[in-house]
C-alpha cells in the first residue's frame, strides 16, 4: 500500500508545543507567544500541539499568535484521541502539565471521536484549518497491556475517519504522535498514514526506529517527525529521560557522549538535532522549548559544524550504530 500524498512538514526545524502547555512548570502567557514569536522570527514554519498539553492551554497558545500569520505560510499540526471535557475539579492539572484550563482530559480513538476533536481543536486554536493530525498515543506506554485493543480501535475509526478527512481536502495529512515505534510499523500494514510524530525513540541516545521502522517508511514514502530529540531534556543536560527522572544507565550514556563532544568542542545539543535530522526519511526536527533565546540556540545549532570525526569516534566507542546515517 503506498502513501497517496507523500506530505512532509517542512524543515529540518520545527516546534514542539508541549513545554508551552505548561509542562513540568509553569508559563505566562506573555513568555509563550514571545517564544511562540521568536520561532516565527528564525525562520520556523511548522509548529505542533496538541489538545493533551494544558490541557488545552497550548492549542490557545499557538491560535493567538498564529491565527495573525499568512496561513498558507506555515503548517500546524496537532493530535486526537482525547477529548476535553469541563471538568473544574481537575484544576487544570493533568500528567506533567502543572496548570491549564478547565478540563479532564478522556480517551476517544472512535471515527466520531476525531471529528469532535478536530472541530474542538480548530475552536481553541480559533484557526480554520488544520494541516496534519496525528493520533495520539495509542501505544503501551500510555494504554499498558490494553494497547493492542487500544489501537485496533484506532484503526478502525480514528484512521478511516482520518483518511476520509484528508481525501476530502480537510486536513493534508494524517499519521500517529506516539512514543513507541511498534504501532508505527503496525500503522502501516493497516491503513495509509503519511507522516509520523515519533518523540524518543530516534536520537543520539536510543535508536529503536532504525533497523525496522525507517525502511520500511522510505519504502512507502511516509516521512518521520523526530519528537523529543533531548529525550526530554536529559541530552541538554537536564535530569529526566522519557518524561521521568533519568536512570543512571541513561545518565552515564550521556556522559560519555557529552566527554566525546567535548574532546572535538561540539555542543552535544547540536550533535543531538543534526544527528535526528540526517536521516533521509525524517522530515522535521521539533524540540520543544518555553524560552525565546533557546528557540534562537537551537537554530544556530542546527547549523553548527561538527567534525567527521566526532561521527567516526561515537561509532568505534559503539554509542551509535554503524548503520545510522550522520551528516555530512
Amino acid at each position: 500500500m503506498a502513501s497517496s500524498t507523500h506530505f512532509a512538514p517542512p524543515g529540518p526545524l520545527g516546534f514542539g508545543g508541549a513545554p508551552l502547555g505548561n509542562m513540568f512548570e509553569q508559563v505566562s502567557d506573555a513568555q509563550a507567544s514571545a517564544t511562540l514569536e521568536a520561532a516565527w522570527d528564525a525562520g520556523i514554519r511548522y509548529f505542533d500541539t496538541a489538545p493533551e498539553y494544558g490541557p488545552g492551554i497550548s492549542e490557545h497558545r499557538f491560535g493567538q499568535v498564529l491565527r495573525n500569520k499568512p496561513r498558507d505560510s506555515y503548517v500546524l499540526s496537532t493530535k486526537v484521541g482525547r477529548l476535553l471535557r469541563a471538568d473544574a475539579s481537575k484544576g487544570g492539572k493533568h500528567g506533567p502539565f502543572v496548570a491549564g484550563l478547565p478540563f479532564r482530559v478522556d480517551y476517544d480513538y472512535t471515527a466520531d471521536g476525531v471529528r469532535r476533536s478536530i472541530e474542538d481543536s480548530l475552536q481553541r486554536l480559533g484557526i480554520a484549518r488544520i494541516d496534519v493530525v496525528y493520533i495520539h498515543d495509542c501505544a503501551e506506554d500510555a494504554h499498558g497491556d490494553q494497547w493492542l485493543e487500544v489501537f485496533d480501535t484506532a484503526m478502525k475509526g480514528a484512521a478511516v475517519a482520518l483518511t476520509e478527512l484528508r481525501n476530502e481536502g480537510v486536513i493534508r495529512a494524517w499519521g500517529l504522535g506516539v512514543n513507541r515505534v511498534e504501532p508505527c510499523v503496525m500503522a502501516l500494514d493497516r491503513a495509509d498514514p503519511d507522516v509520523f510524530l515519533l518523540a524518543g525513540r530516534y536520537s543520539l541516545l536510543n535508536q529503536p526506529a532504525l533497523d525496522e521502522l525507517f525502511p520500511r517508511c522510505a519504502e512507502r514514502g511516509v516521512h518521520v517527525v523526530v519528537g523529543g530529540p533531548y529525550n526530554s531534556g536529559l541530552i541538554a543536560g537536564g535530569k529526566t529521560f522519557e518524561y521521568q527522572v533519568a536512570p543512571p544507565d541513561r545518565i552515564a550514556a550521556r556522559d560519555r557522549l557529552a566527554a566525546i563532544a567535548a574532546g572535538h568542542h561540539v555542543d552535544l545539543r547540536a550533535a543531538a538535532l543534526q544527528f535526528c535530522s540526517a536521516h533521509p526519511v525524517v522530515a522535521s526536527v521539533i524540540p520543544g522549548t518555553k524560552n525565546p533565546q533557546r528557540v534562537r540556540e537551537n537554530l544556530a545549532l542546527m547549523s553548527q559544524p561538527i567534525p567527521s570525526e566526532f561521527w567516526g569516534d561515537l561509532k568505534r566507542e559503539r554509542l551509535l550504530p554503524d548503520n545510522a546515517p550522520t551528516p555530512s
